[in-house]
């Protein structure tokens, strides 16, 4: 039988400093990994909605640009509409057009749908959203009638500008009847339909904000800002046909005050 002597016993042992620094090692390890975990879980609260926000952004432009690629004149009154628009300080424009990007799902349906893009605010939650009204029937009224869905939520403001091939402008076309005999200024923007439409696009980049303690409202964040131009594949066509049209109207020129008033508008 093998006896083990005092002292071998007593080196196989830990001693209290090793026991220590065992446990403080042990703590800072765990400490480290519960920090590491809790700022992974914070970014993902952080990423997550915004990287949502930018998803919704992408769907929405989208939408917007595949629409204005294909679109077409609205009707004999109303060409193209893009009318400014202010919500209080807030970007709200909207936007009356026609477009060929439709697919029939029903009877006695083609490829031609009225459409207008606007903002609305929800009124349980305050919050802006844009909307989009689809009417694929050529309707008496082409400004009203048909359904709407929503595009994107938490919108902030909305711009669109308008170019006619040498400058950009805030608004496009006219509500009124006629042009002013009196203006000496060529309007391009006033009849017709423009070349390409910028989209500006704001939303909000953090819907969960906080609100402040005084005045009980959210704190809001720089927004989102997403932007691109879509070039209206249609537009030169539609020009020229309504250049040919206004060109010999009752045996006038295109020139005379009759003839102009002849037109579109």
């Amino acid at each position: 039988m093998k006896i083990v002597s005092e002292t071998s016993r007593r080196n196989s042992a830990f001693t209290l400093i090793e026991v220590v620094i065992s446990s403080a090692l042990m703590a800072l390890i765990l400490v480290s990994a519960y920090l590491c975990l809790n700022a992974g879980l914070t970014s993902q609260k952080i990423v997550e909605p915004r990287a949502e926000i930018i998803q919704n952004a992408r769907v929405a432009m989208s939408i917007l640009a595949a629409d204005l690629r294909g679109a077409c004149p609205l009707s004999k009154d109303y060409q193209f509409l893009g009318m400014r628009r202010l919500v209080g300080e807030m970007d709200a424009d909207n936007l009356d057009f026609a477009t060929h990007n439709y697919t029939p799902r029903r009877p006695r349906e083609g490829d031609f749908c009225e459409e207008i893009f606007y903002v609305d605010q929800d009124p349980v939650t305050g919050q802006f959203s844009l909307w989009r009204r689809r009417n694929p029937t050529i309707a008496p009224d082409s400004l009203s009638g048909g359904g709407k869905e929503e595009i994107a939520k938490g919108v902030v403001g909305i711009r669109f500008e308008y170019f006619d091939g040498l400058d950009w402008y805030d608004s496009w076309g006219e509500i009124k009847s006629g042009k002013r005999d009196t203006s000496q200024k060529v309007q391009p923007n006033l009849s017709g339909m423009p070349e390409a439409v910028r989209i500006t696009l704001m939303l909000d980049s953090n819907p969960k904000s906080k609100k402040v303690l005084d005045t009980g409202e959210r704190d809001i964040e720089p927004p989102f800002v997403f932007q691109t131009v879509a070039r209206l594949n249609l537009a030169a066509s539609s020009q020229g046909n309504s250049a040919a049209g206004s060109s010999d109207i009752g045996g006038q020129d295109a020139t005379t005050p009759g003839a102009q008033n002849g037109g579109t508008f």
